[in-house]
């Protein structure tokens, strides 16, 4: 499954809840505000630092330029729109509010 999450991991426990119900080796994807977590030098680093040990961690590349990160996270994986669809495709995407 492919958790895909859109909203702030600093105003929204949603990245909190697909880690915590990710399956090991299921996919996480973090679009729109979710990519702030991204920032190696932000607060969400260590967790997902730590969710990288079962799960791959992608932020969709056009996001995070458009939120000007530019230290992302060792191990991030930054996907284009057409990698997006790949995972979509691969994955059954699970969307969390």
């Amino acid at each position: 499954m492919l958790h895909i999450i859109n909203k702030s991991p600093f105003t929204k426990n949603s990245l909190d809840s697909a880690i915590r119900l990710a399956q090991k080796g299921d996919p996480i994807l973090l679009i729109e505000d979710a990519v702030l977590g991204v920032n190696k030098s932000g607060n969400i680093a260590a967790k997902l630092t730590a969710a990288m040990a079962d799960h791959k961690v992608y932020a969709l590349s056009a996001d995070v330029k458009a939120r000007g990160i530019d230290n992302v996270l060792d191990g991030v994986i930054i996907t284009d729109y057409a990698g997006f669809v790949d995972l979509v495709v691969e994955h059954r995407p699970m969307s969390w509010l």
